[in-house]
């Protein structure tokens, strides 16, 4: 039964193929409201994984559910979840506009839909050309439009800055923050965290079928650290602990590192013990490395 939850959610899923293991005991959930990154490297079983969600890979073991139902439990699947899986499979002498009215068609929506979308991806200029003289990008935008013809609550997309410009991922990312942010649910694959660091709330790591890391981007990032630079390390641990900071580092560089500390009051707190400081800096996360280390650990 669809519960309108916008809520997408796997419990267990698992799939084989003969002796190989796509996913295995994957667990996670995405809210409505939210996008949720979907990472891991190539070959890691996120494109199984979303062809599970939409009943075209039947699991070996576990479930996956949309709006509390199975896809083909759905009434009315379109207006539930769209998807994007690859933009490929357009009759290249079709016109965009042909295309969507063709699908429209297919899931029982007015064409007056057809419009609507072209303009939400950015076709409707060229809705009349054939799409055989589309570029990736413009595929991709195609794939996104169709879609959305049914007014979906949740969008599955895999990999979809494929092919687009610098203008374009810019123009994907405003579109799928605001696509959340009218209440709707977005699932985005990537094997990059870079690409989607800028648009999602939470991540869902996975490596080899299985699930590394769950959780809000910012648990991803870590607690911050500032990194400083002194003659007298030992006297500045020393100060801090005093002040009540107890994570404490000292660095192969010799800096100090002090973790889920402010900046200014690890200044403070050295100027008042007559520490001399000749450097302060607060430390920026990369992310993308923290992501190869998590992945690459379980290759």
């Amino acid at each position: 039964m669809d519960d309108g939850s916008g809520r997408v959610s796997v419990a267990g899923l698992t799939k084989r193929f003969g002796a190989t293991r796509a996913v295995e005991g994957l667990t996670f959930t995405v809210e409505r409201g939210t996008v949720t990154g979907f990472l891991g490297p190539n070959g890691s079983g996120k494109t199984t994984t979303l062809r599970m969600l939409l009943g075209l890979v039947t699991p070996t073991a576990g479930e996956a559910r949309i709006n509390g139902a199975r896809f083909a439990e759905l009434p009315h699947p379109a207006r539930v979840v769209g998807a994007v899986l690859e933009a490929q499979g357009f009759h290249p002498a079709r016109s965009a506009a042909a295309h969507l009215r063709a699908c429209a068609a297919a899931v029982r929506v007015p064409d007056v839909a057809v419009g609507h979308v072209l303009g939400a991806v950015g076709l409707d200029s060229v809705a009349g050309r054939p799409v055989g003289g589309y570029s990736l990008g413009m595929k991709q935008r195609l794939a996104l439009a169709t879609a959305l013809l049914g007014d979906p609550q949740v969008l599955l997309l895999d990999e979809p800055a494929n092919g687009l410009d610098p203008e374009g991922i810019a123009w994907l990312r405003a579109f799928v923050r605001g696509f959340a942010a009218q209440g709707r649910t977005v699932l985005v694959s990537s094997h990059l965290l870079a690409e989607v660091e800028q648009t999602v709330d939470h991540v869902v790591v996975i490596s080899r079928g299985r699930c590394l890391h769950q959780g809000p981007l910012a648990h991803l990032r870590g607690r911050p650290r500032v990194l400083v630079r002194t003659p007298d390390p030992t006297r500045l641990a020393d100060a801090l602990t005093r002040a009540g900071m107890c994570e404490i580092e000292a660095l192969p560089d010799g800096r100090v590192a002090v973790t889920g500390a402010d900046p200014a009051r690890v200044g403070d707190v050295a100027l008042h013990a007559g520490v001399a400081v000749h450097g302060l800096v607060p430390e920026k996360a990369d992310l993308e490395e923290l992501f190869l280390r998590i992945t690459g650990d379980h290759r």
